[in-house]
């Protein structure tokens, strides 16, 4: 995927006539809890006037856009031309080559192949391509392992070939006649660096473990399963998008060949569209054992959402294959993409269940900037409108007999009493950014909640808090299996 430019913010003064249009009819999925919400209609018409501006004054050719709710395509629609000169315009069905989210898939079938025991992440490469004899960045380097491969962390190239310039992408044989000639620039985890050879030679193991072609490998089990009928790999297939390329300073884009990913597939091959891609997000939705729609079990999703290697600034970073970033406290997971005449973005937030997909057929969109303005909008809405808030236990006022402070050999913790509501606080500690809530669970026990899992809730977040009393008086706070002292009051 080669390097995607910012967002262009100027506005153009002349309007592209061919460009502006009556939108496609927009799809809201009929029996959804969230189709007539006020809150969700108005974040629609607010993201979709921006994104008509965006089509008429960037003179961006086509885009379709998807809101996932859990288990259901929540809203989508399509804005601009699938083909201007036809006038044909976007719909969720229209299909799009979404370029490096093909990676997803890819650490999916590595996954897969975990569960059934055929391999193991720390795995070395060359354990099942030989021809894999990395010439080292250092001198003790050590092997190149296939979860390193997956999260970024491998230090090799990002590329095996000129293909990004050529448009001619190399065969598996070719990779591996290019890589006799490779050095790696980094030893293995010394840091983020994004590589495409990597995922390539992912997709490799995936053929070697498995028997079958990587493209064959992926319809058989995760296409099918998931019901993602729309959706292939290297196919000129009917409804593709025409692609164009970036706008020139005339205001043209050329029309891009379709080109063939081949040895690369496995980084950059699938095509689809934006009802094939919502069953995609849902399933990252859903926990349990695998099979039949759960195309990995409920750890596997856990293992791949963890992150692995981060950016040497810290903001962001890599699990197994997708993408990890906070933005204002939240966790959002997905995958950029871009390919000659195609620019992708999924983005997800785990918590909310929530997830956003946005698909371009040109390679100045910004995808990425979209995808954040439908999180922030639509996104946001969806996800507010259909969280259901947990079951609470309601504030008995005898309680507050718990406030005070306790002792213990490594400190002092002192329990105050707010609005209805329990915290604890280390009395001599620095600031009170923090404080250890008490979640009443009934019968007397609280559950420590904490926003870090270390020291701020002392090790024991998620654990229960009871008290131990005489004569209705407490005497000992037990939290986890550690307990401290009350002090009495002179």
């Amino acid at each position: 995927m080669p390097g995607i430019p910012k967002s262009v913010h100027s506005l153009v003064l002349v309007l592209i006539g061919t460009l502006v249009l009556p939108l496609a009819a927009q799809r809201v999925i009929p029996g959804a809890s969230t189709a007539h919400d006020p809150d969700v209609v108005g974040a629609e018409r607010l993201f979709s006037a921006w994104m008509e501006g965006q089509i008429a004054y960037r003179g961006l050719p086509g885009i379709a856009v998807g809101v996932v709710s859990d288990q259901d395509l929540a809203w989508s629609k399509g804005f601009g031309f699938a083909d201007i000169k036809a006038r044909l315009p976007i719909t969720a069905t229209t299909k799009f080559r979404i370029a490096s989210n093909s990676k997803l898939f890819t650490a999916i079938a590595i996954m897969q192949l975990r569960e059934e025991g055929k391999l193991g992440l720390d795995d070395p490469v060359v354990k099942y391509l030989p021809w894999f004899k990395e010439k080292p960045a250092g001198e003790d380097d050590g092997p190149i392992t296939i979860e390193q491969l997956l999260s970024h962390s491998s230090g090799l190239q990002r590329e095996a070939g000129d293909h990004w310039a050529s448009n001619t992408f190399p065969t598996t044989d070719e990779i591996e006649r290019l890589y006799a000639d490779r050095q790696a620039p980094f030893a293995p985890s010394v840091r983020w660096k994004y590589s495409n050879f990597a995922f390539a030679l992912a997709g490799l193991i995936v053929e070697k473990v498995s028997g079958v072609p990587w493209a064959d490998y992926v319809e058989r089990n995760i296409f099918t399963p998931l019901g993602m009928d729309a959706s292939s790999v290297d196919k000129n297939v009917a409804g593709l998008a025409v692609p164009y390329g970036r706008r020139m300073p005339d205001g043209s884009r050329e029309i891009l060949p379709f080109i063939d990913s081949r040895g690369m597939a496995a980084a950059t091959g699938v095509t689809s569209n934006v009802e094939d891609l919502a069953k995609f997000v849902s399933a990252l939705f859903r926990r349990g054992p695998r099979g039949g729609r759960q195309v990995v079990s409920g750890a596997s999703w856990r293992e791949m959402l963890r992150v692995r290697s981060v950016e040497e600034d810290w903001t962001s970073g890599t699990g197994l294959g997708f993408d990890v970033k906070r933005v204002n406290g939240k966790t959002y997971i997905g995958h950029t993409g871009g390919y000659p005449g195609n620019a992708t973005q999924t983005l997800m937030q785990p918590g909310g269940k929530v997830g956003v997909i946005v698909l371009t057929n040109t390679n100045d969109s910004n995808p990425a900037d979209i995808a954040q303005q439908l999180m922030a909008t639509v996104g946001e809405a969806v996800a507010k409108t259909a969280t259901t808030k947990p079951p609470t236990v309601a504030w008995d006022p005898a309680w507050e007999r718990f406030a005070g402070l306790y002792r213990g050999l490594w400190g002092d913790r002192q329990v105050v009493l707010l609005n209805k509501k329990l915290v604890v606080i280390a009395p001599n500690g620095p600031n009170l950014d923090d404080p250890v809530m008490l979640e009443p669970l009934g019968g007397g026990q609280f559950r420590v909640v904490s926003p870090t899992g270390g020291g701020g809730a002392y090790g024991v977040v998620g654990e229960m808090v009871r008290f131990v009393e005489q004569s209705g008086r407490p005497m000992r706070m037990y939290a986890g299996d550690t307990w401290i002292d009350r002090v009495q009051e002179q």
